[in-house]
């Protein structure tokens, strides 16, 4: 449903107050303006589009009655003819409403005014008409100072709603509000002027010829954009088939040379074997190494000397043994050229001692 709003120049809110100040009575007459409905679309990333419609009258003039109950009886029926006469172009199009100022009373309506508005609605034929109500009083015993209370109503399926009155220039209002309010009601002159000059500033549609020129413009890059989508699109879609005929190819000729070329099982290499007879050596050669010799230390990192028995000497007799039989055993499985080069080294060490024995003596 449309939230209703009420909008007034304070230049028209003044005027009534004006009026109401130097009458001696009640005041009431009709209120002339425009009502319409605005569509606002809000975008965020947050949510969807969200689309709030507005209700709004734009009151621009009013016309005061001489006298009370001057377009209605005391039934409440309202004179269609009364109301021609108060309007001075005859445009009832132009009404949207009616006020009425009632000193120190209430912000509400009474039963008379309900059936007013109802029948006014009904011999205008305008469903959409509101109903300014204007109550000032004293709040100083002299009068020096007064309050003027306002407030907007209209009617929703026989039941009247409270609306909320916006006074331009007056408070902070949302942004660029001078511009959504609706041009007063034009004198002749000013239509006739805007008749003679606008064809230059104005086209046929109302809006400036810049405006228009920037639409088409607009319009002409909106379509070039779209242009320029299309082919991006259609090259996208090519460059995925060949992408995917690329890839076919590939596994042919992957196949192709597996077929040619079969690969062979790659056959695990052998394990190596460890030389038995190395080992054997190179123990026999350095076992009295004292570096291959592990050592027992005490807490003071001196050696603990060795102990001395019957059987562990036989032990340790039968283990030389059998390691002099193995280093023998070994020793006549080496090479037998390596021998004979220590052969020859022996030989040649006796022979230099011999020569030395000669010459001392």
């Amino acid at each position: 449903m449309a939230e209703p709003t009420v909008r007034m120049s304070g230049i028209v809110l003044a005027s009534l107050m004006f009026q109401h100040v130097n009458s001696d009575s009640d005041v009431e007459g009709l209120i002339l303006g425009e009502s319409k409905f605005e569509e606002q679309v809000t975008i965020s990333d947050s949510q969807a589009d969200h689309i709030h419609i507005e209700e709004i009258y734009n009151i621009q003039k009013h016309v005061a009655c001489h006298k009370l109950n001057t377009f209605y009886n005391s039934v409440g029926d309202v004179n269609v003819e009364a109301v021609k006469r108060l309007l001075p172009d005859n445009k009832q199009e132009s009404v949207i409403g009616w006020y009425r100022q009632r000193r120190n009373t209430d912000q509400l309506m009474s039963f008379r005014e309900k059936i007013v508005h109802e029948n006014l609605k009904t011999s205008l034929s305008n469903p959409h008409m509101i109903f300014v109500l204007l109550t000032p009083s004293k709040l100083t015993s002299p009068g020096s100072t007064h309050r003027m209370e306002y407030a907007a109503f209209i009617s929703r399926s026989r039941t009247f709603i409270n609306v909320p009155v916006l006074v331009n220039n007056l408070g902070l209002l949302e942004q660029l509000s001078y511009w959504k309010v609706s041009a007063p009601c034009s004198a002749a002159g000013y239509n006739l002027t805007m008749k003679k000059h606008g064809s230059k500033f104005f086209s046929s549609n109302g809006l400036l010829r810049e405006v228009n020129e920037v639409n088409k413009m607009n319009e002409s890059l909106q379509a070039e954009l779209q242009k320029a989508c299309r082919d991006v699109e259609e090259s996208e879609r090519v460059v995925e088939t060949l992408q995917a005929d690329v890839s076919a190819l590939r596994s042919r000729v992957r196949e192709k040379r597996q077929k040619a070329h079969p690969v062979e099982p790659v056959e695990d290499p052998p394990e190596q074997k460890n030389n038995l007879l190395l080992h054997e050596a190179v123990r026999a050669l350095f076992s009295c190494s004292p570096l291959f010799h592990t050592q027992t230390l005490t807490l003071e990192a001196f050696p603990v000397p060795a102990v001395c028995c019957g059987a562990e000497q036989d032990d340790g007799d039968d283990d030389s043994k059998s390691d002099a039989l193995k280093t023998q055993e070994t020793l006549s499985l080496l090479n037998q050229n390596r021998t004979n080069c220590r052969k020859r080294l022996k030989e040649t060490t006796e022979g230099r001692e011999r020569k030395r024995r000669k010459n001392q003596s």
